[in-house]
């Protein structure tokens, strides 16, 4: 399990542009997200993070854009009335387009993916392979939610963080943060804990 502030670190280096404050807001929805669902089922969806120019002159609207028209002080990640908004919106298809400076730019985007130059793991869906080539044609980066409740974090065609929701919110809110290990097919979590040993928490990969 990667270090948050390691991910931010790597893919918000000068040399890509983002704004970590920015993708840190995308990535807590995300992970919201993966963790509630909506309407009782799980949902995923796909979150394109900065250089957001180039990523709209190369992709289009599967319908009508419901943010179109809406000011740009109304479409803000950080407004709680905003993310709720975009829980709403995620279970219909495509992807939000999220400026540098945090505002949902456009949702319900399709672009084609080229799969040229990506190497995915076996299992991952056009979702995915839509995010990575996102992330390796422009200097945007991708979070994808998996309808596996899995969110997963594309800089440059490549997934650089896999984030277990329950998981990493302990992490990232307990003062006993678990850390991962990962051997093979396995994910073996503890909690890091100086008082009294803990047996670790073992997940399937």
């Amino acid at each position: 399990m990667t270090d948050f502030k390691d991910v931010l670190c790597k893919v918000c280096s000068e040399e890509r542009g983002v704004n970590p404050e920015t993708l840190e807001q995308v990535i807590l929805l995300a992970v919201e997200i993966a963790r509630e669902g909506r309407e009782g089922r799980r949902i995923g969806t796909i979150f394109v993070v900065s250089d957001s120019g180039a990523v709209m002159k190369s992709s289009q609207t599967l319908i009508l854009d419901p943010l179109y028209g809406h000011p740009t002080e109304q479409k803000r990640i950080a407004d709680p009335n905003v993310r709720e908004t975009i829980k709403e919106l995620a279970q219909l298809d495509g992807a939000f387009v999220i400026s540098d400076d945090g505002v949902v730019v456009s949702a319900c985007r399709y672009r084609n993916a080229s799969s040229n130059g990506l190497q995915l793991p076996l299992g991952l869906g056009t979702r995915h392979m839509a995010a990575a080539s996102i992330s390796k044609q422009t200097k945007a980066v991708s979070v994808v939610v998996s309808e596996s409740s899995v969110v997963r974090v594309f800089d440059d065609g490549e997934i650089v963080s896999e984030i277990i929701p329950e998981l990493w919110l302990l992490s990232r809110y307990s003062h006993n943060p678990y850390h991962g290990l990962k051997e093979e097919k396995v994910a073996v979590f503890t909690k890091a804990d100086k008082n009294r040993r803990s047996g670790p928490q073992i997940c399937p990969d």
